[in-house]
């Protein structure tokens, strides 16, 4: 697979369910992600528009798969998982209708590249 990272740092948080308005990206998000269940609204973002008092993890870096992805692929993701888990590193992981997101702390960006130049992938930083 091919991958490339994205510019920035991101950061992962959480409102409380049934919240709204839905947060929206202030300005040119490079990624922005929003995802509703019953029990919370998870918001990947860049940590600038993180508003205060909000449960979050910073410190994310995104490497997208080149997509577009058909749906009938099989694989995409434990091709990229399985190295990572194996090296001790966490994902955290974000598909759209076109491609799948690999987040990565940015601690561990460095060690996932080499991972996943390893296992096969091809990795544009």
């Amino acid at each position: 697979m091919k991958l490339g990272v994205l510019s920035g740092s991101l950061t992962v948080w959480q409102l409380p369910p049934g919240e709204r308005p839905l947060p929206r990206p202030k300005g040119r998000e490079e990624f922005w992600s929003v995802t509703c269940t019953s029990g919370e609204i998870s918001v990947v973002s860049s940590t600038d528009n993180v508003p205060p008092g909000v449960k979050a993890q910073p410190g994310w870096k995104a490497l997208a798969v080149a997509g577009p992805l058909n749906f009938s692929m099989i694989g995409v993701l434990a091709s990229l998982a399985s190295p990572l888990a194996e090296a001790g590193i966490p994902v955290f992981v974000i598909s759209t209708f076109d491609t799948d997101y690999l987040l990565v702390s940015s601690e561990h960006l460095k060690k996932t590249i080499m991972v996943l130049k390893k296992a096969g992938h091809e990795i544009d930083s």
